[in-house]
């Protein structure tokens, strides 16, 4: 009922107002509103309003997060507000050109303006950057004259050099007008706590200024100076070949006759030496001694094909050359090193042959006459030489040498051809393989390199943790493997085929050559392995079994080198640093 009134109240205008604390007002209820309209998600509409008034806002710089898709022009608006958070000055740090900010170039070049300024300070002039032609200057107008206007830039070389001249000399007369100053200025000289003796003495010691001229040499100066020039001149001309040490070559012959009263020379093989049996014996026991050389000898060589001469090199500076078949005695003497000789070689018809002297000089000879026909060197020791077994590149020489290098000449020209440069240590051997077109090369850094003729650069290095100094290498008779002999006191064979592989099944040990270079060697069947060792023992190994054959006590000393002979297939001639040279069979 109460509600009826209070609608009727409300419906009708101007009535009076109830008044609740009247007795016929009930008391008042307070009953939740109802909507019969459906729930409505308005968050999208909010949103929607929010990016409707943002839209035209710029985005605040300092904000970390943008809850609304911002347009370009927003993006890319100038920055407003506060401060650009990575600068304090509000400047974007790709605005800024300077510590300090953005600076421009306003009036004058950074190159001008340095120009200007150096020269201001050194003349005391500068051009006046606030006029409007180039031609005014500002300051001393005296010095500005004097130098034509010249700026520190612009002043030419001689100008310099003069000028470096005039200010040297200025100080020279200052020191001579100091020096002839009155005593009290003297003593203020000698004194180090005052400043004038700091101002005599600013100059550096080390700025090379010399105290005064060279005086006369003494006699003890003198004498230094003369060896010392002379030692010099001797370093030097070791390096042009033909400048090195002057010896007079000779050579002297002890048979009875060069020739023959057939008029053949001494050198001729006889026409009866042919190979009598293909199958080569151990020798057993000692058929000829030959002795002349004062010192040991170094190497031995047989003569080509025929092997009716042998030819030696002598630690006594001489090389030799011996009677095998008749008479067994010396029948040439070479002299033209001053130094030992290390190392021989014969060209492919034995007319003539190589010579390599600690003198730092290689010698090519004639066998029958013993004239030098040509010098080499480039002033380093020669270890080894060789001549291309090719018969047409007999005048190709190649030299090992001990600044690590292989060097090659054209005997023709006398010119230096190739240069063979990787080895790490002084060169040691040369073997050529492969029909001659490589060869294989061994050094004091214990490896093996194998070049191709005429191309300085290696196909192949080997060099393995284990390996030792091999000084002396020989090639097998049937050309597919090579004989090294390690210093480690074992002999290794390598293949000559593409890969250079070491034969771990072939190893031929039980001698003794640690520190010598002791000279390996095949029989010319092949059957047999041949070398001297350190106790002048020579030693003969099957090639098959790697078993040692026997042993033959050679020399006293060392036995360094060993040759089987080309026809007779049961002798063998050993070398030693005894000085003798024994033939065996």
């Amino acid at each position: 009922m109460d509600l009826l009134r209070q609608y009727q109240n409300d419906d009708v205008p101007n009535s009076p107002p109830q008044n609740p604390n009247s007795p016929d007002s009930s008391p008042p209820r307070l009953i939740p509103s109802r909507s019969a309209a459906p729930t409505v998600d308005d968050t999208m509409l909010a949103l929607t309003v929010t990016s409707a008034s943002s839209s035209s806002k710029p985005i605040d710089p300092t904000q970390h997060a943008v809850a609304f898709n911002p347009t370009y022009d927003q993006l890319w608006a100038p920055i407003v507000g506060p401060a650009h958070p990575y600068a304090k000055d509000g400047i974007a740090q790709g605005m800024r050109n300077h510590k300090l900010g953005f600076v421009e170039d306003a009036a004058i070049e950074p190159f001008l303006f340095d120009e200007q300024y150096n020269t201001f300070h050194k003349f005391g002039y500068a051009a006046d950057p606030s006029a409007s032609a180039f031609n005014n200057y500002v300051g001393d107008f005296d010095a500005l004259h004097k130098n034509n206007a010249v700026s520190v830039y612009n002043i030419p070389k001689h100008e310099q050099k003069k000028r470096k001249i005039e200010v040297k000399s200025k100080q020279d007369n200052d020191e001579e007008e100091d020096d002839n100053g009155d005593g009290d200025v003297g003593e203020e000289l000698d004194n180090p706590a005052l400043e004038a003796w700091l101002m005599k003495n600013k100059k550096s010691p080390w700025a090379g200024k010399k105290e005064g001229l060279q005086g006369e040499l003494t006699e003890e100066q003198k004498k230094y100076a003369e060896d010392y020039a002379k030692k010099k001149g001797e370093e030097k001309s070791g390096f042009g070949g033909d400048k090195a040490e002057v010896v007079n070559d000779k050579s002297t012959f002890h048979g009875k006759e060069e020739r023959d009263y057939q008029g053949r020379s001494w050198i001729a093989a006889p026409k009866d030496a042919k190979a009598s049996n293909d199958h080569c014996y151990i020798p057993k026991r000692l058929v000829h001694t030959w002795s002349g050389h004062t010192k040991g000898v170094s190497a031995i060589r047989f003569f080509p094909k025929h092997g009716h001469l042998i030819l030696s090199a002598g630690m006594d500076t001489k090389v030799k050359i011996w009677d095998v078949f008749n008479s067994g005695k010396c029948m040439r003497t070479y002299m033209g090193h001053s130094k030992a000789v290390r190392d021989i070689c014969f060209s492919n018809d034995g007319t003539k042959f190589l010579s390599a002297g600690y003198d730092k000089n290689i010698k090519y000879w004639d066998t029958e006459t013993g004239q030098v026909i040509s010098t080499f060197g480039t002033g380093k020791i020669p270890y080894v030489v060789k001549l291309n077994p090719d018969d047409d590149k007999q005048n190709v020489l190649l030299a090992g040498m001990s600044d690590k290098k292989i060097v090659q000449w054209d005997m023709n020209t006398g010119q230096i051809t190739q240069e063979y440069d990787q080895h790490l240590g002084a060169v040691n051997t040369i073997t050529f393989v492969d029909n001659n077109r490589r060869f294989v090369t061994s050094s004091d850094d214990k490896s093996l390199r194998v070049w191709e003729f005429g191309i300085p650069v290696v196909i192949k290095y080997i060099s393995e943790p284990h390996m030792h100094s091999m000084p002396s290498i020989s090639p097998h008779p049937n050309a597919n493997w090579v004989a090294a002999q390690s210093l480690d006191n074992q002999i290794l064979i390598y293949s000559t085929r593409e890969k250079f592989q070491l034969n771990k099944k072939k190893r031929f040990a039980g001698h003794i050559v640690a520190g010598y270079a002791c000279q390996v060697n095949f029989s010319p069947d092949g059957r047999f392995v041949m070398s001297g060792d350190g106790e002048g023992k020579c030693w003969f190994w099957d090639w098959k079994s790697c078993k040692v054959f026997r042993t033959l006590k050679c020399h006293e000393g060392v036995c360094i080198g060993c040759e089987w002979h080309p026809l007779e297939q049961s002798k063998v001639a050993t070398c030693g640093w005894d000085g003798l040279i024994k033939y065996w069979d």
